[in-house]
Formats: C-alpha cells, sequence, structure tokens
C-alpha cells in the first residue's frame, strides 16, 4: 500500500462503476481515473448540468473516457428510486457511495429526515440497496462509502436518528459518518453471511480541500466562516486528487478486505492510502443491526436478496 498512487489501478475495461456526487471533488476525480483506466463511469448528481459538466471534463482530459451523468438527489427516496429503477446494466461492479453534505444549519430532506443523516447515509442506504441485486450478480463488485476521520466525534444516537432533542451540525456531520461505518460494517457482515464475494469497505479522504467545507458558511451568508475555510483548504489541506486516493484503493486494489477503513497514512490527514483508524463503536454488532432496522423502516428499502 505504501507509495501506491493512480497508476497502480488496475485496468478496468468492461466494467460499470456508479460514483455519486461526481460532479465536483472527491467524487470527480474518482470518476475520472476510474474512466481513465477503461471503466464505463456514471456520474451520479442531482444536478443534471454540473454532472454534464464533469462528464465534458473528464472526456476533456480523457478522451477515450466512457461517461455519462443521471440524476440523483439522495436526499429525495423517490429520486433514488427513479434512479434505481432507471439503472439500465446487467451488471454493477462498483457503486462508490460518495457524495455528502458537512456541518450546515438544520434541515429535513424531502421526505423529513434531518439532512446530513438523510443524504449521507439514508439515501446511500436506500440506493445500495435497490442496486444489491446487480451487485450481487456481478462477480468480485465493490461498495465503497466514504466516512470521514470526523465520525470520531460522535456515535449514533439510535434513539435520535434525526436529531430533534437537539442539532449540533458537527455532532449530527459526525453521527452520518459514523453510521456509514456501520453500515459497512453491518453489509460486509450480511454479504458474508449470504455466501457473496461483493466487497463492502469504507475509505476517508482526510483533509482535501473541495466545496464540502465552504458550502455551510455559505448557506448562512458567514462570509467571515467562508474565508477561514478558504484559507484552510488552501494552507493544511491536501488536493481533491490526493484525497482521492484511498476511495479509489478500496475501490480498485487487489486483496481489499471487507469492512476495512482505508485513509491517508499521516494522521489520517495526508499522504498515501493506509488502513486507517476507527472509533470501537462502528464495530459494534448490536448498534450496526439497530441502525439497519432503523433504515429499512425509514427508507422503506428492504435488503431481500440477502434473506433469500
Amino acid at each position: 500500500m505504501a507509495g501506491w498512487s493512480v497508476d497502480d489501478i488496475p485496468d478496468l475495461s468492461g466494467r460499470i462503476a456508479v460514483v455519486t456526487g461526481a460532479n465536483s471533488g472527491i467524487g470527480f476525480v474518482a470518476a475520472r481515473e476510474l474512466a481513465r483506466k477503461g471503466a464505463r463511469v456514471v456520474l451520479a448528481c442531482r444536478s443534471e448540468v454540473r454532472g454534464n459538466a464533469a462528464v465534458d471534463r473528464i472526456v476533456a482530459e480523457v478522451p477515450d473516457a466512457v461517461a455519462e451523468c443521471a440524476r440523483l438527489d439522495l436526499g429525495d427516496l423517490r429520486s433514488v428510486r427513479d434512479f434505481a429503477d432507471r439503472f439500465p446494466n446487467e451488471h454493477l461492479d462498483l457503486l462508490v457511495d460518495n457524495a455528502g453534505v458537512m456541518a450546515l444549519p438544520y434541515g429535513t430532506t424531502a421526505d423529513g429526515f434531518e439532512t446530513q443523516f438523510g443524504v449521507n447515509h439514508l439515501g446511500h442506504f436506500a440506493l445500495t440497496g435497490l442496486l444489491l441485486p446487480t451487485l450481487l450478480a456481478t462477480s468480485g463488485a465493490r461498495v465503497v462509502t466514504v466516512s470521514s476521520e470526523m465520525h470520531a466525534l460522535a456515535n449514533i444516537d439510535i434513539h435520535d436518528l434525526n436529531s430533534e432533542r437537539r442539532y449540533r451540525r458537527w455532532i449530527a456531520y459526525a453521527r452520518s459518518k459514523t453510521a456509514n461505518l456501520l453500515f459497512t460494517h453491518e453489509l460486509a457482515r450480511r454479504l458474508s453471511a449470504h455466501g457473496s464475494d461483493v466487497v463492502a469497505a469504507a475509505a476517508h479522504p482526510g483533509y482535501a480541500s473541495t466545496n464540502l467545507q465552504t458550502a455551510g458558511p455559505r448557506m448562512e451568508g458567514r462570509r467571515l466562516a467562508g474565508r477561514l475555510v478558504e484559507l484552510g483548504n488552501r494552507v493544511l489541506a491536501q488536493s481533491a486528487d490526493a484525497g482521492a486516493l484511498p476511495v479509489l484503493y478500496a475501490a480498485t486494489a487487489p486483496g481489499v478486505r471487507p469492512d476495512s477503513f482505508t485513509g491517508p497514512s499521516f494522521m489520517m490527514w495526508r499522504g498515501a492510502p493506509a488502513p486507517s483508524w476507527r472509533a470501537s463503536w462502528t464495530l459494534n454488532d448490536v448498534a450496526g443491526e439497530r441502525l439497519w432496522a432503523a433504515s429499512e423502516r425509514l427508507t422503506g428499502v428492504s435488503y431481500d436478496a440477502l434473506k433469500a
């Protein structure tokens, strides 16, 4: 794993990948590099305008790329179902659950869920479940869920998943990222029990300069906070290209273990991909089962293919 780079990504010709939130940042870099190695990539984006612009950028950089945009709003379960219903492919080799929001003012999704929990976890839980039959039918498929080192700030509260009692934006974000890791843990366990060779793994980019950090201050018109975030991105963060490396490693490297967590090698902040520390509560079987049951109830998506 030491020194791993995009040059180490194997040939992906004939493979199909879906990357959520691929119009910018980590998702864009991941989609571009997967396409560069021959995969057919579907950029699943909330804005078709920005998604199509991202496709144009990829093709400009990688003339042989096979990439397309499909609309997906993870904050609207109807959109998630529409995306899954429209997905035309007989196989799916890679699903990268990357899209996310961070430290936003309190809000709710179209279905009434707290925005960070609804988009970062529930939307991806529903998407993965709806695409699961196709993943199971594809030998060696992978599901890579993008979490964050910020998950260490908070465990989930199974009795207040939507932060209805008290909303603290960074705690809500941390809980959604813990949910990402618990989802990966429980999905990997259930896939193993089913006898499937589909690999569920997680990754995080460390501190990477993307639009994720600036969205909250921009929404609230907090100019000073926005400028401070931009300064931090310029001075302290690594590039989106570097931040995407752990995600690409988890998605393509041989021998990636189920329920592994890959991040930057230097203090979980920056550097080449390496096994990353994770809080003990993200490996708790009981918590994983409880979150799974609540997620099925809230989204109406049942992973029936793993129950057969």
